[in-house]
């Protein structure tokens, strides 16, 4: 049984993670392989590269935008929890367990942990 209200999982590509469906999952990694997607195959052409740039990022509309903001704001959160290690999971801002890929796994050490310090 769960306990935990909040749980969020910090990852990269190269660290899966298995999280079951309303777990939060960050991946550090994101923003560079969403400019990764942007900037892929431009020209040497400057002029050119800045064109192509502006036309995917206007084609991907406010999907692309919404993709942008949130691959940041989750660096942004993870730091600001003072996340040190991949995968690292957290429960309710408090708890985190590093190391352990699988969600469910690590939220039941922070529950045993839990139940052990009332």
């Amino acid at each position: 049984m769960v306990l935990a209200n909040d749980i969020l999982a910090v990852t990269d590509s190269r660290h899966p993670v298995h999280a079951p469906a309303g777990v939060r999952v960050i991946e550090l990694d994101l923003p560079t392989r969403i400019e990764a997607e942007l900037t892929a195959d431009l020209s040497s052409d400057a002029q050119r590269s800045a064109a192509l740039i502006q036309r995917r990022l206007r084609d991907g509309g406010v999907v692309l935008q919404q993709r942008i903001g949130s691959a940041y704001q989750g660096v942004v959160d993870a730091w600001s929890l003072g996340i040190t290690m991949i995968p690292a999971v957290v429960v309710d801002k408090r708890y985190v367990v590093y190391g352990e890929p699988d969600v469910a796994s690590a939220v039941a050490l922070i529950e045993a942990h839990r139940r052990a310090q009332p």
